[in-house]
């Protein structure tokens, strides 16, 4: 989880728990669980930033060529000593970018309290150069804590492909009113229990055997974003009852 710079690109798959469980059976002979957490297993919960007048949900809702986001993350259950990760995610069509540091919690809560009063070399950080790119992003959007969005991850490399990274996003919940990270991963749920949100992020292709696999299990491409989805249910009277909300389900299972 300590990767401060990278580039790849990400397919998105909308699949049932039925799927999910074929899928990760069929797949063992190529894939390995990832070393972080338990068999692969951890919670990810994070701060999710925004502008006042929610630029960024519409450059993501749009599907702008490019655009990004600001997030604050914690890996399970964590105090306000614990580390975190604070980054920004870049997108340019499917092509994903990420310029992450590490920090304490309270240390990122000491530089968002500070509204740019504390001297950014004075931050306790593992990269100046990100921070102050965040701090740019940060000022330049206006941008402020908006909701925390939490979810189970279950985590897979290739054995003999260590840049192939397949991830199953479960229980994916959302909050507006208790944005403390050390509180723990906990909200309303934003996508059906049953539905999981299926990421293969890759340098270059999806391999064959895995295109294969995903076809005969009639996995469903699907760009639904978790920054929409959560920001539409939490917010929905500030967004306006003209947006199309982002289609999260299969077959009648909402």
């Amino acid at each position: 989880m300590a990767i401060e710079i990278f580039r790849r690109r990400e397919q998105k798959y909308l699949i049932t728990t039925a799927q999910y469980e074929e899928l990760v059976q069929r797949m063992s002979p190529y894939m390995r669980t990832d070393k972080n957490g338990i068999d692969g297993k951890y919670t990810i919960t994070s701060l999710y930033f925004e502008s006042p007048d929610h630029t960024i949900y519409y450059e993501t809702k749009n599907k702008l060529r490019f655009r990004q986001k600001l997030r604050l993350r914690v890996y399970d259950e964590t105090d306000i000593n614990g580390t975190a990760f604070f980054e920004v995610k870049q997108k340019h069509k499917k092509v994903v970018n990420k310029r992450r540091m590490v920090l304490p919690l309270a240390e990122a809560y000491r530089y968002l309290d500070s509204d740019s009063t504390i001297p950014l070399d004075n931050i306790e950080t593992s990269n100046k150069q990100v921070l102050r790119e965040i701090d740019h992003f940060k000022n330049l959007y206006h941008l402020h804590p908006e909701m925390i969005v939490s979810y189970d991850r279950h985590a897979f490399h290739g054995i003999d492909d260590d840049q192939l990274r397949i991830t199953f996003d479960l229980n994916l919940r959302c909050r507006k009113d208790d944005l403390a990270l050390e509180h723990g991963p906990y909200g309303r749920n934003f996508i059906d229990p049953d539905l999981i949100v299926l990421e293969v992020k890759v340098n270059d292709s999806v391999p064959l055997w895995l295109t294969r696999i995903l076809q005969d299990l009639n996995c469903e491409q699907r760009g639904a974003s978790k920054f929409c989805t959560s920001l539409e249910l939490l917010k929905q009277e500030d967004l306006g009852n003209k947006i199309i909300q982002e289609d999260v389900s299969i077959g009648g299972v909402i």
